[in-house]
């Protein structure tokens, strides 16, 4: 199991004024195709890669009109690496070169909350759309 220390992101001196939970560890786990946060609150969170890369905070992902586009064909997707963006956000390195999102420590933090209801409005969005998780899945309808 790959054990990825947080980094300096994680490390950074969080000052008095933040009341938000502040990470004290991140993991990615690629034999398990998830990321691991705990966090100083006490909270902990395994977050599914693929969640992660559908819910990308990117404008590509989150619209850039305000419309969120539901992205198909990624159940198998994985984090080639995470890297520290300042003090406050991380940005992963998927597989799928997807590279654009920045994801903040309070964004992961929301999202880690929000894991199920996220997940399940994506797969009806992906039945809605008569789309897969399956990238083969995908290529046989195009």
């Amino acid at each position: 199991r790959a054990r990825v220390r947080a980094t300096a992101a994680c490390r950074a001196v969080r000052y008095a004024s933040t009341s938000q939970p502040w990470p004290k560890q991140m993991r990615v786990i690629a034999s398990k195709r998830c990321v691991e946060i705990d966090y100083d609150d006490g909270a902990s969170f395994s977050l599914p890669m693929e969640l992660l890369r559908v819910e990308s905070p990117s404008a590509e992902v989150q619209g850039h009109g305000g419309r969120k586009r539901t992205v198909a064909g990624r159940k198998h997707v994985n984090i080639m690496r995470a890297e520290p963006v300042g003090n406050y956000a991380v940005r992963f390195v998927f597989d799928d070169l997807h590279d654009s999102g920045i994801y903040s420590w309070e964004y992961l933090y929301r999202l880690g909350e929000n894991k199920f209801n996220r997940m399940r409005t994506y797969l009806r969005d992906l039945r809605a759309q008569n789309l897969s998780r399956d990238p083969k899945e995908n290529q046989k309808r195009c």
